[in-house]
């Protein structure tokens, strides 16, 4: 290893992604690109990019080249949960009182969603998620909403044995949010909205869920707009606390 591009850290093997990662903040790279780059040798280089890519740190372009994979993406979009989290609260609460149900925040954790903040419905019949309880991403408007703006890879591996379709997702991209009824429960409806990190990227899905009787076969009809401006509420402190 070429130690002239950088300190050792004394774990070789964590020094040499550093050095394939960073060779990549620039664009697209051949293998023979990464081998220039890093000063590696080639099959070196080559294992590397190859494990890299398997925990999807790494990925191919079309002309097969290796670019920074979406794992990235979803690390700095973690990195900034907690400011997610702080602003959840006072939003989730304003969602359940203007609509009178129970309000959720879903985050993706590979094949699960994970409710990350809830304010429940104070009384009468409910639908409660409690924090911290991991769903299917198979069912569900936040599945929908967490699903829809994936790249086509992940798409498709998503659709498979879902409950809703390539078709249902594509209108939800149309129209910026999901609705779903008997979906995940039986006798349960729910809506959900997309919260966009600093870079546009859908890193959160905001939701309400009740009974059928109450949101009727057509929740988002009744609740679409509350869940856009939650959402939208969300993104911005996001976008804001990323320029701050």
């Amino acid at each position: 290893m070429d130690n002239s591009r950088g300190d050792s850290s004394g774990v070789g093997v964590l020094d040499k992604a550093a050095l394939v990662l960073s060779a990549l903040e620039s664009g697209p790279a051949t293998l023979a690109g990464l081998v220039g780059a890093t000063g590696l040798a080639r099959p070196t280089a080559h294992r590397m990019a190859v494990a890299l890519e398997y925990h999807r740190l790494l990925a191919r372009d079309m002309q097969g080249r290796f670019v920074l994979g979406p794992r990235l993406a979803e690390l700095a979009a973690a990195a900034g949960e907690d400011r997610l989290l702080a602003t959840a609260g006072p939003v989730l609460t304003q969602l359940r009182d203007v609509t009178g149900e129970s309000a959720q925040l879903y985050r993706r954790q590979g094949d699960r969603r994970i409710c990350v903040a809830a304010a429940e419905r104070l009384s009468g019949l409910r639908d409660t998620v409690p924090v911290g309880s991991a769903l299917p991403m198979k069912a569900g408007s936040a599945a929908q909403i967490l699903l829809a703006w994936e790249e086509p890879e992940r798409l498709h591996h998503g659709l498979q044995g879902a409950r809703f379709t390539a078709t249902a997702l594509s209108g939800v991209r149309r129209r910026g949010w999901a609705q779903s009824i008997g979906e995940r429960e039986p006798g349960v409806a729910s809506v959900s909205a997309p919260v966009r990190g600093p870079s546009n990227r859908v890193v959160a899905a905001v939701s309400v869920s009740g009974p059928i009787e109450r949101l009727s076969r057509h929740p988002g009809r009744m609740h679409a707009g509350a869940l856009l401006e939650a959402a939208g509420r969300l993104t911005e402190a996001l976008k804001r606390g990323t320029a701050g």
